[in-house]
């Protein structure tokens, strides 16, 4: 995967947060965050820089397995965010 990459999925993680809570399925970052043992801070510096090291793999599983998004459209951006 390249950089580029990475960070169209990365840019795409975000989309779905800001989604959730505009749908008001979470209330903010914060209620991920401490859902799923994340510090908030990593969340921070992944959205200045996506190209840094802080994101993982199974932040996308918790966005598809408990809140419907499209794994697809997370990793390729094809299709829809969700149903």
């Amino acid at each position: 995967m390249t950089q580029e990459e990475q960070n169209q999925i990365v840019a795409r993680f975000f989309e779905a947060l800001a989604w959730l809570k505009e749908s008001r399925q979470i209330r903010g970052v914060k209620t991920f965050t401490d859902r799923y043992g994340i510090h908030r801070r990593s969340l921070q510096r992944l959205k200045k820089d996506p190209g840094t090291n802080d994101f993982k793999a199974v932040w996308l599983t918790y966005l598809v397995a408990d809140f419907g998004i499209d794994a697809a459209w997370l990793l390729t951006g094809e299709g829809r965010m969700h149903a």
